[in-house]
C-alpha cells in the first residue's frame, strides 16, 4: 500500500499503480503527477464521494477501483477516460448510472452492492463490455439494449428483485457464466455446526465472497468458509448455502457438511470437508489483463489422460447439478482442486442458481444449461491449450460448446457420454 505523504514528496514518480487507502474525502491533486505512467488506481477504503471533472488527464489510466467509498452517482468524468477498460464501485451507495459516466473501451465493471436500480440504455453501447457485475442493487429489469453486448461472457445479477430472465439474455453468444439466485433464501438450519465446536486454525485462502480457514471439528480436519458480507460479489451467502446443501454429494463435487451457526458476530459460513493436501488449485483466477479467462501457472503442461480425467470429472459434476436443478454459474478453473492424476473436485457454489422448475419454463431451464456448456468449451480449450498432444475428438466437442448459437451446444448429458466413450 503507497502513503500519501510518498505521493505528496513526489516518490512515486513512473509507478504504473497506485494504491491509496487512507480516510481520502478528497481527489488528491499530486495524482496527476504521475499521468505518464499511471495505468491502475485504486481508492478503495476511502471517503469519496466525487472524481474531479479533469480525471482524463490521466491518459494511461486503464484501471480504477472506487469500492467502499461514498459516492451516490457513479462519477461522469469516468466516461472521458479514453483508455479506461476496468471500472470497480462495489459497495458504495450509488443509485444513479448516468450514460456519461460509461468509457468507450469499457471491459468490466462492477457495481455489486449498489442501490441501482436503473441502467441507462446506453449500455448496450459498450460493445467491447466482458464482465458486469451487478449483485446486490435493486433492479427489476436489464436494459433491452444489453443484447447488444455481443462481447458479455459473465454477468452477475444475484440479489436483485428481477422480474424474470430477459429472453435476450441466453441468445448472447459468449455468455457462460451468469449468476441470477432472486432472493435471500433463509439459512437451512439442519446438520448445522456450532461455532463454538470449532478449533480455527490457519487460513487456507481467500475468494471474492469469503475467506477459507481450517478447523478440527469432532477431531477431523475441515475447512471453515466465513463470507466477508451481507452481499458478496456474486450474491447473498444464504443462497450459496442454499445450493450447497441443494447439490448433494458427488465424487467430484466439494461436500458441504453444513452452514455454520453461532458466530460471535453473526457472519455466515460453511464448514466443509478438508480437501487432501495432494490436491492443488488447477489455475488462478483471470487477471485485470485476461479479464474472462484463468491464469495457469508457467510451464503448466498436461498429459492426454489427466485432460480426459479432469474434464470428465467436471462434465459428470456439472451434469449432477443441473439433474438436482441447479446451474452451477463459475464453472472455471480456478474452483477446480486436482490431484497429479487428474482427479479434480469442483467447489464455490457463490454463483450458483435454481433452475426453473415449472414445466412451462423447460425451455428457458434447457437455455441456461446450453449457456454452461459454454463454460465447459472456454475450460477444455485451456486444457487442450496446454496439452502437447493433438486431440481431435476432444477439439470436436469444444468448438461444439463454443458454438456461437446456444440452441446448438450440447447438454452436459451428452457431453459426459461422449467423454465417457473417449476415455474408454
Amino acid at each position: 500500500m503507497d502513503t500519501l505523504s510518498q505521493l505528496r514528496a513526489g516518490q512515486l514518480h513512473g509507478i504504473q499503480r497506485l494504491d491509496l487507502a487512507c480516510g481520502l474525502t478528497s481527489f488528491p491533486r499530486e495524482i496527476f503527477d504521475l499521468a505518464d505512467s499511471l495505468q491502475v488506481l485504486n481508492l478503495s477504503g476511502n471517503a469519496l464521494s466525487s472524481l474531479p471533472d479533469d480525471l482524463h488527464r490521466l491518459h494511461r489510466l486503464q484501471v480504477i477501483f472506487c469500492s467502499n467509498n461514498r459516492f451516490t452517482e457513479l462519477p461522469a468524468a469516468l466516461g472521458q477516460c479514453a483508455q479506461l477498460q476496468m471500472v470497480g464501485f462495489k459497495s458504495n451507495q450509488i443509485r444513479h448510472v448516468p450514460a456519461a459516466a460509461l468509457p468507450p473501451r469499457l471491459r468490466w465493471l462492477i457495481l455489486t452492492d449498489n442501490q441501482i436500480d436503473t441502467l441507462p440504455a446506453e449500455l448496450g453501447q459498450c460493445h467491447q463490455l466482458q464482465k458486469l457485475m451487478l449483485a446486490g442493487n435493486r433492479l427489476q429489469q436489464l436494459p433491452a439494449e444489453l443484447a447488444q453486448c455481443q462481447q458479455l461472457e459473465l454477468l452477475r445479477i444475484s440479489a436483485n428483485p428481477l422480474a424474470a430472465l430477459p429472453g435476450w439474455l441466453l441468445g448472447l453468444p459468449r455468455l457462460a457464466w451468469l449468476a441470477y439466485a432472486d432472493q435471500p433464501l433463509a439459512s437451512a438450519s439442519a446438520n448445522a455446526v456450532p461455532w463454538h465446536a470449532l478449533e480455527l486454525q490457519q487460513q487456507l485462502g481467500e475468494g471474492a465472497s469469503g475467506v477459507i480457514y481450517q478447523a478440527a471439528w469432532q477431531d477431523e480436519p475441515v475447512a471453515v468458509k466465513l463470507f466477508k458480507g451481507a452481499v458478496t460479489s456474486d450474491g447473498w451467502p444464504q443462497s450459496e448455502l442454499a445450493a450447497c446443501l441443494a447439490a448433494g454429494a458427488h465424487p467430484h463435487l466439494v461436500r458441504t457438511l453444513g452452514p455454520l451457526a453461532g458466530h460471535p458476530d453473526g457472519t455466515a459460513g460453511l464448514v466443509m470437508p478438508l480437501v487432501p493436501p495432494h490436491f492443488t488449485t488447477l489455475a488462478g483466477p483471470p487477471s485485470l489483463a485476461s479479464c474472462t479467462r484463468d491464469v495457469y501457472p508457467a510451464g503448466t503442461g498436461f498429459s492426454v489422460d489427466k485432460v480426459l480425467r479432469i474434464a470428465l470429472g467436471v462434465a459428470s459434476a456439472a451434469a449432477h447439478l443441473h439433474a438436482r436443478g441447479l446451474l452451477h454459474g463459475d464453472l472455471y478453473a480456478h474452483n477446480l482442486q486436482c490431484d497429479e492424476d487428474g482427479h479434480c473436485l469442483l467447489g464455490d457454489m457463490g454463483a450458483a442458481s435454481f433452475l426453473p422448475a415449472l414445466p412451462a419454463d423447460v425451455q428457458l431451464s434447457l437455455g441456461l444449461q446450453q449457456l454452461e456448456a459454454r463454460a465447459f468449451g472456454c475450460l477444455l480449450e485451456e486444457l487442450l491449450a496446454h496439452c502437447p498432444t493433438d486431440l481431435p475428438a476432444l477439439a470436436a466437442l469444444r468448438d461444439d460448446c463454443l458454438q456461437p448459437q446456444p440452441a446448438a451446444r450440447p447438454l452436459f448429458a451428452d457431453i459426459q457420454q461422449r467423454l465417457a466413450g473417449l476415455a474408454a
